[in-house]
């Protein structure tokens, strides 16, 4: 990577032949990674939080599948409003709203020009309505980005298992990202056959899922389509699954993954849950959970919502573990987040808007024992600028080094935070942190991987000074931004 020449003076002296420059050079970054995300991808993890919409035929027969064989008659929400659904994420800190735009019943919630089996035969609206065009406009009004979710199963179409279906999918994967704007993210899952109605056959049907959808040639068309648009599924290609459906990445998490050994809807859910550091691809993990037992709504849950300190539990295991938290809110029949949903999410966002509200590292003074060069730009006192752009690097070719910050003062805390600038890769493979007690360092905790968001809790320390030791890194390592912070007393109730 070349240096910048940054020019900061110019001067013109009138004079024959003499001309005076003044200006100075800008050290070049660290070399990064071989493999890095994208702006699209960093933008993403930088979202943290963001949730799902399941809403379908399902939410009026209080089924977590539907056969395929519903009427469309039965879909006729009396108050749905999707303003609602945004103002309540929008509330409760989600970034990012994905509907169920089609199920595996295949119902799908816009008037698709290729089915019967949609929202244009059913009451609601008397068959004008349309629930995709009305999520995008909402989400859109509250400055949330949109992600639609499209099943590849498809449990009502007559055509589901033979090659005809696959032109079906693509046609309404053209409507989806063709007539409602920007998608930020889409949604593909494991689903792959099984029994149901098939235009009325009620039988079942298996797929060979390593080759029936032709999933590069579907994501190179969805691509061609929408540029920009984030896709998930196993295998990524910009996010992957963390492997299972409780919110969980694993301790170790790296973001990079070798696509070539996973398959769609039968991967290693240990692999996707702990990333692979010798991975070819940056596909960061993707957490998802429902804030309710089932991922549609059912009234007889309406007592087993998740508690706000279950959801906080959750955050540090998702984001906390260098993931996002993708956490599902199914509507109910009125069309509307229940009460009790509300309520958690509410309360959730307030204790960790509580707890991290205050660091306690902020502008203190910090000592490393390696410096990149001695330009202010790898300066140790970076990592507590509370600023994503600057950041601390080690010495070219030094894999461990510590970093030393000074509180002055005495200070209680018993959560810490570490971020990478993850622009230039993701590096550190295990560090500790250290605590000045009785007049001896004292170890506090360890943990393995950092990159975008490593928090950890711990018992609460009194100190007044603290020591981050990066013990192992697969190259230079390099801290944006460590944390200090006090946890709000709603975590315990």
């Amino acid at each position: 990577m070349s240096a910048k020449l940054i020019v900061h003076h110019l001067f013109l002296i009138l004079a024959p032949g003499i001309f005076l420059v003044s200006c100075s050079y800008q050290s070049p970054d660290i070399t990064p990674n071989n493999v890095v995300p994208s702006p699209q991808q960093i933008a993403y993890q930088e979202m943290e939080l963001i949730g799902f919409v399941h809403f379908t035929v399902n939410t009026f027969t209080d089924k977590e599948w539907g056969f395929g064989d519903e009427s469309p008659a039965i879909f006729n929400p009396g108050s749905l409003d999707t303003r609602q659904w945004a103002r309540v994420a929008k509330a409760a800190g989600l970034k990012e709203l994905i509907l169920t735009a089609k199920h595996h019943d295949g119902f799908c919630l816009w008037p698709s020009k290729y089915t019967e089996h949609s929202v244009k035969n059913s009451p609601w609206k008397n068959g004008h309505g349309d629930v995709v065009r009305d999520f995008v406009d909402a989400c859109r009004e509250y400055g949330l980005k949109v992600g639609l979710y499209l099943s590849p199963w498809d449990r009502n179409h007559a055509d589901y298992g033979k090659p005809e279906y696959l032109t079906y999918y693509r046609n309404q994967l053209r409507e989806l990202l063709t007539e409602y704007g920007e998608i930020s993210e889409i949604w593909f899952d494991g689903a792959n056959g099984g029994d149901g109605y098939y235009g009325g056959v009620n039988e079942e049907r298996r797929i060979d899922r390593e080759t029936y959808y032709n999933w590069p040639e579907v994501w190179q068309f969805v691509k061609k389509l929408q540029p920009n648009v984030l896709i998930f599924s196993d295998a990524g290609p910009d996010i992957r699954w963390i492997g299972n459906e409780h919110g969980f990445a694993g301790e170790t998490n790296w973001s990079l993954i070798d696509a070539s050994k996973v398959t769609v809807g039968a991967a290693d859910t240990k692999y996707l849950n702990s990333g692979d550091p010798k991975g070819t691809s940056w596909i960061a993990g993707e957490c998802d959970v429902s804030i309710r037992p089932g991922w549609f709504y059912h009234s007889d849950q309406d007592d087993k919502v998740k508690s706000p300190q279950e959801l906080v539990d959750i955050y540090y295991k998702s984001v906390g573990r260098n993931g996002t938290f993708l956490l599902n809110i199914p509507p109910d029949k009125r069309g509307l987040f229940h009460e009790n949903d509300v309520a958690s999410l509410n309360e959730f966002q307030r204790i960790v808007h509580e707890t991290f509200k205050k660091n306690l590292a902020i502008g203190k003074p910090v000592h490393a024992n390696s410096l990149q060069t001695d330009q202010e730009k790898f300066a140790a006192d970076n990592i507590t600028d509370e600023s994503l752009s600057s950041y601390w690097a080690a010495g070219e070719g030094i894999i461990n080094a510590s970093l030393e910050i000074n509180l002055g003062s005495p200070a209680i805390f018993d959560r810490l935070m570490l971020q990478e600038p993850i622009r230039f890769g993701q590096r550190i493979r295990e560090f500790s942190v250290k605590c000045w007690i009785d007049g001896a360092w004292q170890e506090i905790t360890r943990g393995t991987t950092v990159g975008y968001k490593r928090l950890l809790r711990i018992d609460p320390i009194e100190t007044n000074k603290v020591k981050l030791n990066i013990l192992d890194a697969d190259n230079t390592p390099a801290i944006s931004n460590f944390g200090l912070f006090k946890a709000s007393e709603g975590e315990k109730q």
